[in-house]
Parts: C-alpha cells; sequence; structure tokens
C-alpha cells in the first residue's frame, strides 16, 4: 500500500523539490500551498494532490488534514518546511514584523504539528519532519530574529518527541546550510533603519561576505533527498545537516568555544 506524506509550503524552494523527490518514489503526495490556483508543475504527477493551507490560520489546517485523512486514510508523514526568513538590523524590527516571523516559522508549524499529532495518535502512529536549520543550533548576524524561531523550533520538537514515542511518533529535524532558493531571493525581508545610517557599513560588510557563500551554495535538491533518507531510513536518528558548508559548521560550533566561534564568524564577515 503506498505511503502517503503532506508537505507544507510547497510553492517553491524545498517545499517544491520535495513533493518531486516523494513523487519520484512512488509515495502518494499532498502538497499544500496558501494559493494552489497559481500552482502548474506538479500537472505530470498523478499521485500529487493539491490543497490550500495557510499556517497562519488554524481553520485552513484542519480543514486540509481532515480533507486528506478522507481522500487518503493515513497520513503517514507530515513534513513543515512552511516558513520564510526576516534578516537586517533588530533595532528596525517593529513588533508586526517579529510577530508575523514567529507566527509562521513557529506557531504556525505547532498549529499543523498538533493537528498531525491527533490524527497519528489515533491511527496508530507517523512522523513529523521539521524543516529547521543550522541556523537553529548556530548564529550569524543580522538574523536574530530567524534565529529565534528556529531556535525555537529545535528546542519544541526535542522536547516534543519524548511525549510522542509513546504513540509511535517520530520526530525528526533537518538543518540546511546556505541553499539555493527564494529565502535570499524574492522571498527575503530585509529590513534597515531608516532614521540613522550607522548601521551601513556593517551591513554591507556582512552582504559581500553573504554573496561569496551563496556562490557555493547547492540547490534544494539535496535537502530534498536528505528529507526523504530521514523519512524511511527506519532510525532514530532526529538530526540531518545538509548543505556545505552547514554540517562542518554544526560540527565546529559543538567543539569550539563561544570565543574561538564568535571570532570565527567576525573573522569570516570581516567585523
Amino acid at each position: 500500500m503506498k505511503k502517503t506524506v503532506l508537505i507544507t509550503g510547497t510553492s517553491s524552494g524545498i517545499g517544491k523539490a520535495t513533493v518531486y523527490e516523494f513523487a519520484k518514489m512512488g509515495w502518494n503526495v499532498i502538497a499544500t500551498q496558501r494559493t494552489p490556483e497559481n500552482e502548474k508543475d506538479f500537472k505530470s504527477y498523478p499521485n500529487v494532490k493539491i490543497y490550500t493551507m495557510d499556517v497562519t490560520d488554524l481553520d485552513s489546517i484542519k480543514h486540509t488534514m481532515s480533507q486528506a485523512q478522507k481522500d487518503f486514510g493515513k497520513v503517514d508523514v507530515v513534513i513543515n518546511n512552511a516558513g520564510y526568513g526576516v534578516d537586517g538590523a533588530f533595532e528596525a524590527m517593529s513588533d508586526e514584523i517579529i510577530e508575523k516571523q514567529f507566527n509562521t516559522n513557529v506557531f504556525g508549524l505547532m498549529r499543523v504539528t498538533r493537528e498531525a499529532i491527533k490524527h497519528m495518535r489515533a491511527s496508530g502512529g507517523g512522523m513529523i519532519i521539521q524543516i529547521s536549520s543550522m541556523g537553529g543550533k548556530i548564529t550569524f548576524p543580522l538574523y536574530s530574529i530567524y534565529h529565534a524561531t528556529k531556535f525555537a523550533v529545535e528546542g519544541f520538537t526535542e522536547s516534543l518527541h519524548y511525549e510522542l514515542a509513546q504513540f509511535n511518533i517520530k520526530m525528526k529535524l533537518i538543518e540546511p546550510g546556505p541553499i539555493v532558493t527564494d529565502f535570499y531571493g524574492r522571498s527575503r525581508q530585509f529590513i534597515k533603519p531608516t532614521d540613522t545610517n550607522q548601521y551601513d557599513g556593517f551591513i554591507q560588510k556582512f552582504n559581500d561576505a553573504a554573496q561569496k557563500v551563496l556562490k557555493d551554495a547547492e540547490g534544494p535538491e539535496v535537502v530534498a533527498k536528505i528529507i526523504f533518507k530521514s523519512a524511511t531510513d527506519n532510525s532514530n536518528q532526529m538530526r540531518y545537516a545538509v548543505g556545505k558548508p552547514g554540517p562542518m559548521l554544526l560540527m565546529l560550533r559543538k567543539l569550539l568555544s563561544d570565543k574561538l566561534y564568535f571570532l570565527m564568524v567576525r573573522k569570516s564577515y570581516n567585523l
């Protein structure tokens, strides 16, 4: 019997690549988007069905989870991929910007996770895969609130796995490094103060260094393959680092003291 996966945030990037990966492997794929009427790329995959879901709207999540259960009987894996990144000077970030970032990256993920638990507990188990980031374990300049959301996802998921083991529900965390997606393009929301130019030099150094990193970044397909691996390797491994130089940096953060790690980051950004 075919297994079924539900993936949030599938309109581009990692989410879209993950739809392709699971579809190619023969799974039933529930691809959720806020505006599915714009989706044209999945038509050639008969095992992909597109649903409307906005992770900031609980009624939307409940409706889609209920419909998915009716259509497929059981959802074996839920992948929380919906999210975006805000970067820039924290001083210039309004409460509205901060709350919106958390509402999608943290509270949205929690809403989907909660509804998935209800379904999986009743159906005998399953797996929930959270798309976190290397930025959930290590930090870089100008990403303070994005890092805050991903650190929250890491702590939330790690704690949650204890209580869900009794229901045969596994939790997984995917920690991508720099990946070529819209995260750094049209989806980027950069915040800069308008009442001072004192951050300008710092921001310029950051942007110059970030562009160099992106030149060597891999595509979302490498992350999709690791997501599929995490869903099918039958292991109790929780964290999967992917996307150079992410795994190496995560290892260095474990080995280095705060002082040495901070020095390394400052040197890499010429700060």
